[in-house]
């Protein structure tokens, strides 16, 4: 498998059940699930625009 240099970032929110994603464009999500925020990574570009960044 090739590697790309391109990271996907996924970190736990401590005191909280929150996950929190990067993508490697820079767009960020939280979400409840790994399942959740899995998809989102690996749908890129779709979903990523500005107006579905937070904080």
């Amino acid at each position: 498998m090739p590697v790309t240099g391109l990271v996907n970032r996924i970190d736990w929110e401590p005191g909280s059940d929150l996950l929190r994603g990067t993508c490697h464009c820079g767009a960020r999500r939280t979400c409840d699930g790994p399942v959740e925020m899995w998809a989102w990574l690996l749908a890129h570009p779709r979903g990523h625009g500005n107006d579905d960044l937070d904080g």
